[in-house]
């Protein structure tokens, strides 16, 4: 893998994660000596990062990484709006049942996954990505999912702003359970709408967070601009890694989707039942 393409990765992890905060300066002299790479590729990889958004240019033309306000976060739920609720519709009118038949059944089990013993809850959060490939696969729109793809940077990067809400992953799970069986069903109206509902609740969670002090937010200790470390980037191909840099595990409770249905209570209090209560193959 090309060096640049793996200070790109390093960089935009670290700026979802927030270990590079707003307003951090990415000065080409220092981040090139920190990830042990020339300025060239360090040089290209910041320009990638500006075209994400997620580097703007700050005073005296260097760059720095972008803000992220409560408008920015609806703005992004304003499209995502548009994108995933769509998503949804064409995943239930084209997937292949059984493959959602089979994540239903690992769903309904989901807030076992959610213990203390996994603190990370990274068999959660592969559930739920393995959620979000199987619907891109199953819409079979290329246009679509790469601007999902775009679009779920950004919102990576805002759900860091959630603090962990034990009881909001729980409620999430079984949303995600909604979703998966309406599309399992080739139900697209429920799909579309569940995922509306469950939109919300992530909005509101999101910006529950913002509003709270600023203490109260994402960890910020250890922070690379802080540390002074060198952190190598190799520029050989033996150990190529940037799959995981491309493509950043979310590390949210939500797999998200918006718009107002007109049964939201119902879809609600259906999302907030627990899974054992809900008959897998229940008319909807």
């Amino acid at each position: 893998m090309r060096a640049s393409e793996r200070v790109y990765g390093v960089l935009r992890e670290e700026i979802v994660s927030w270990r590079l905060r707003p307003g951090a300066v990415l000065s080409e002299v220092e981040q090139a000596e920190r990830l042990g790479v020339s300025r060239t590729p360090l040089r290209e990889a910041l320009g990638r990062l500006a075209a994400d958004g997620l580097a703007v240019v700050g005073k005296g033309r260097t760059l720095v990484v972008s803000d992220l306000q409560a408008a920015d976060v609806r703005h992004l739920f304003e499209l995502r709006e548009a994108l995933e609720v769509q998503a949804a519709r064409l995943a239930a009118r084209r997937a292949d049942a059984a493959v959602f038949a089979a994540l239903r059944e690992e769903f309904a089990v989901a807030p076992a996954l959610l213990s203390a013993s996994d603190p990370d809850r990274r068999a959660y959060y592969d559930l739920v990505a393995r959620l979000d490939a199987a619907v891109d696969a199953a819409m079979d729109s290329p246009y679509l999912r790469r601007s999902l793809a775009s679009l779920r940077t950004h919102v990576a990067r805002a759900r860091r702003l959630s603090r962990d809400n034990p009881d909001r992953l729980v409620r999430a799970a079984h949303e995600h359970l909604l979703i998966v069986e309406a599309i399992a069903e080739g139900n697209e109206t429920l799909a579309a709408q569940a995922t509306a509902v469950h939109l919300r609740a992530s909005l509101a969670t999101v910006l529950h967070s913002l509003s709270q002090p600023a203490g109260d937010g994402p960890e910020r200790e250890g922070a690379p601009e802080a540390r002074h470390e060198r952190q190598p980037v190799d520029d050989g191909h033996e150990h190529d890694d940037g799959h995981e840099h491309e493509h950043i595990r979310e590390p949210a409770d939500e797999h998200d989707h918006v718009r107002e249905p007109a049964d939201e209570h119902d879809l609600t209090e259906r999302a907030s039942t627990p899974a054992q209560q809900q008959p897998l193959g229940a008319a909807r």
